[in-house]
């Protein structure tokens, strides 16, 4: 199950326990494991998604990723906003603290409530053992953040996550440690599989239909059959199965194709026309974000989700050259929306992606563009995007935004769609 001890090292997987709505009740001197909040905007309606429970709800079965009209009827329930700048403000707080034990290369922020540090080098000069190590740097967030942590320690990154989703979450302690000789007892009969760390659940259903049900299944099957059906992914399924992981902290999770996103629920049910309207409000944003990592792009994805759960379109476009162009890329998401959404559907929810990502270094030109045009739009975005950071995307708008459709106005003073 080890490639050989070099392979090995000392893994922390540690999660902010109910991030989001533990914070809210810190601010408001609440104890998290008493008091009944959920993190949710009533402002937007029935219908917004709860973002977080407090651990008080989660030990009452309650969970997140709900809609608010779905939650069980509680007397004196709190609602609390969403508040983006504070979660980032105090998820900082808490790489800060990991600092204190590791160097910043030892560190790898999962997420805003998640991260992994390799503490291998450190043990041996501290004369401690990992828990130990690991209860040290518990006891110092919840001193000096107020924050309850959950903490997986694993022989590689991927044991590490498991340790702490499927044992240190129920543990009183939150703590759990594995080693190889855990793999069989504890994770091998983890079902359902979507339980285990990289199976979502369209995956599940494609092992589910070649008859694996547990992980165990996985570990003791064939892994030529596994990359026959699902390539490097059932590689990776079979490693992680029998514990085996050989990606290093610095160097996981970069994917080889960087894209970038934008999207948003609408208020309220939009019309095909006023759509369109939102669409080119979102295509200014995302370039902006491209035109800041100097890059370009050679193809965009468009996600429309109609009201109610009354269908959806997904369709993408390769561009003919990789561009950070507006008018082309505004008009090639246009093209799209308006090809495969119907003039009578109601649009609810709206997504742009744009991948195959270059340096802007290696700009093509091609036969058919006036690039003195496309220059000088550049040179107005250029000038668009300086003012807009030193006195904040709000302050200039297309004049769209004047429109009273456009979401640009409201989603300018939002941070990842909620409220500062």
């Amino acid at each position: 199950m080890r490639d050989g001890i070099e392979n090995i090292r000392t893994i922390l997987a540690i999660d902010l326990k109910c991030f989001y709505a533990s914070v809210e009740c810190l601010d408001r001197q609440l104890d998290p494991f008493s008091t009944p909040l959920v993190v949710a905007d009533k402002e937007r309606g029935s219908g917004t998604i709860v973002l977080a429970v407090s651990p008080f709800l989660k030990t009452l079965g309650w969970k997140s990723r709900q809609r608010v009209y779905e939650l069980p009827p509680y007397k004196d329930l709190i609602f609390a906003p969403p508040r983006m700048a504070r979660y980032i403000q105090k998820s900082a707080e808490v790489v800060a603290v990991f600092l204190e034990y590791v160097d910043e290369k030892d560190i790898h922020v999962y997420s805003i409530d998640e991260s992994f540090l390799d503490i291998t080098e450190y043990l041996k000069p501290a004369h401690i053992n990992a828990i130990s190590y690991a209860r040290r740097i518990m006891k110092r967030v919840k001193k000096k953040t107020g924050l309850t942590v959950t903490c997986g320690i694993g022989e590689n990154i991927f044991m590490a996550k498991a340790a702490m989703d499927i044992e240190a979450k129920k543990n009183p302690d939150f703590l759990a440690r594995w080693t190889a000789k855990d793999i069989p007892i504890k994770l091998w009969p983890v079902a359902p599989l979507s339980k285990m760390w990289g199976i979502g659940k369209r995956l599940e259903k494609r092992l589910n239909d070649l008859g694996f049900y547990t992980v165990g299944e996985i570990a003791n099957s064939d892994i030529d059959f596994l990359k026959g059906k699902f390539g490097i992914i059932g590689e990776e399924l079979f490693n992680h199965a029998n514990g085996i992981d050989l990606a290093r902290i610095g160097e996981i999770y970069i994917p080889e194709s960087k894209s970038y996103s934008s999207g948003q629920v609408l208020y309220e049910d939009y019309s095909k026309e006023e759509g369109r309207t939102v669409i080119k409000d979102m295509v200014e944003e995302l370039l902006s974000r491209l035109r800041q990592e100097r890059v370009l792009t050679g193809k965009i994805h468009l996600y429309i989700g109609y009201t109610g759960n009354t269908g959806s379109i997904s369709r993408g476009m390769r561009l003919q050259v990789r561009t950070d162009d507006p008018e082309l890329i505004r008009e090639s998401f246009l093209k799209l929306y308006d090809t495969y959404v119907g003039p009578d559907n109601l649009v609810r929810k709206i997504g742009l992606s744009v991948s195959d990502i270059s340096s802007d270094h290696y700009y093509q030109n091609d036969l058919f563009t006036d690039w003195e045009d496309v220059e000088k739009r550049r040179r107005l975005s250029t000038v668009i995007d300086e003012i807009r950071k030193h006195y904040g995307y709000g302050s200039i708008f297309n004049s769209t935004g004047a429109l009273k459709e456009s979401t640009v106005k409201k989603r300018s003073k939002l941070i990842g769609g909620h409220k500062k």
